[in-house]
């Protein structure tokens, strides 16, 4: 089941990134903007904690 869902999964990206590819790039450009972020705000706590 598991093998599944993950095909359809990326099934689906790979549709999304086909059919409206500006869209997917803003939505990369989204998450990575946000896990950035995450990671400078980790940064700036660990280094306050010290």
């Amino acid at each position: 089941m598991k093998k599944i869902v993950g095909l359809l999964v990326i099934a689906l990206l790979i549709f999304f990134v086909v059919a409206q590819p500006d869209g997917a790039a803003n939505s990369l450009q989204n998450i990575l903007g946000m896990l950035r972020d995450v990671a400078v705000n980790v940064t700036r706590f660990v280094t306050h904690l010290v």
